[in-house]
């Protein structure tokens, strides 16, 4: 089973990339429904491998996992990324398109179409970046990976074009964009019911995050941060989210705060991470790729980094 703790305690409990850094050190924890704070000494952010840390490894593949929760650097959390096949069944991968990589004409794999219009049979013998390794089920990545590390999981495409990217929705239009996300949802809890292993779901989707607040409201959830700082703040409110995933030129008191280079900006002027931690929030910030990236943000007091690579933080 997942753990169904509350959402509350979770962040007192063994989630890593919310309770701090289980490894180097520990971090401020915040019991909202009891209203109580313990805070100890945070020595350094958690290390959340980003697609199985991509920069080193063939993204969201077993091998990936494996490799990212090995050794000195190992991660403390995973973070990977969901949708379905034609047939349904849950995939780890990142692109809409198997061949293409989103944006780029990069291959990613040697089969062609859309993820959610090919069937399992066909996808899971797509090979990813002429590694040996192929497209994973959920099932199969949970397998690789030992209980005690965290997995922070994506929700993208659940099979539809009429998905709201990034934007606060009300009324008719929430709605709607929760029901098309529901049975994905679903699929995706009838897998992780399987495993002990902490969870924390994210999404850039506000229709994502409803509907898993609806079908597994025990599950802590992260609001992933695109292009502005208050849109994603009043979606993380709505939810009461227990972390937030802002890009790191999001991070006020960094080098990088604003720069368009990473990310449209420039962003309204409020410090997140003093904010988030204001109200009882964790601060994961993606995607992070050098370790000079890693140090600035880890001195900005964020408490996990989502990165590419398996940087020594302490």
């Amino acid at each position: 089973m997942f753990e169904t703790t509350s959402r509350r305690a979770f962040l007192q409990g063994t989630g890593v990339a919310l309770a701090g850094a289980a490894v180097t050190g520990t971090a401020a924890a915040t019991d909202r429904d009891a209203g109580l704070e313990h805070e100890t000494e945070m020595d350094a952010p958690s290390l959340i491998a980003h697609r199985g840390f991509a920069g080193m490894y063939p993204e969201n593949t077993v091998a990936a996992f494996e490799n990212a929760t090995r050794g000195r650097n190992g991660a403390d959390m995973v973070e990977l990324d969901v949708m379905p096949t034609a047939d349904g069944t849950v995939v780890v991968f990142h692109d809409s398109g198997l061949a293409e990589r989103d944006g780029g004409t990069q291959g990613l794999t040697d089969v062609s179409g859309l993820v959610l219009e090919t069937p399992w049979e066909t996808v899971k013998q797509a090979e990813v970046l002429e590694s040996g390794e192929t497209v994973p089920s959920l099932a199969q990545v949970m397998d690789a990976l030992p209980t005690h590390i965290g997995v922070n999981v994506e929700f993208k495409n659940p099979g539809s074009t009429e998905t709201k990217f990034a934007e606060k929705l009300s009324g008719d239009e929430l709605a709607a964009q929760k029901a098309l996300w529901e049975e994905f949802a679903v699929s995706v809890f009838d897998v992780l019911d399987d495993y002990e292993h902490d969870i924390l779901v994210s999404s850039f989707y506000e229709g994502a995050l409803s509907a898993v607040d609806e079908v597994a409201p025990d599950v802590p959830l992260a609001t992933l941060f695109w292009d502005d700082i208050e849109t994603g703040l009043d979606i993380t409110r709505t939810y009461d989210c227990e972390a937030i995933h802002p890009p790191k030129n999001m991070v006020k008191g960094t080098p990088f705060f604003g720069d368009e280079y990473y990310l449209d900006g420039p962003f309204a002027d409020i410090d997140l991470v003093q904010v988030a931690h204001d109200e009882g929030r964790n601060v994961n910030v993606w995607t992070v790729a050098t370790w000079y990236e890693a140090a600035q943000l880890s001195r900005a007091s964020v408490d996990g980094i989502i990165a590419n690579y398996p940087f020594d933080l302490s």
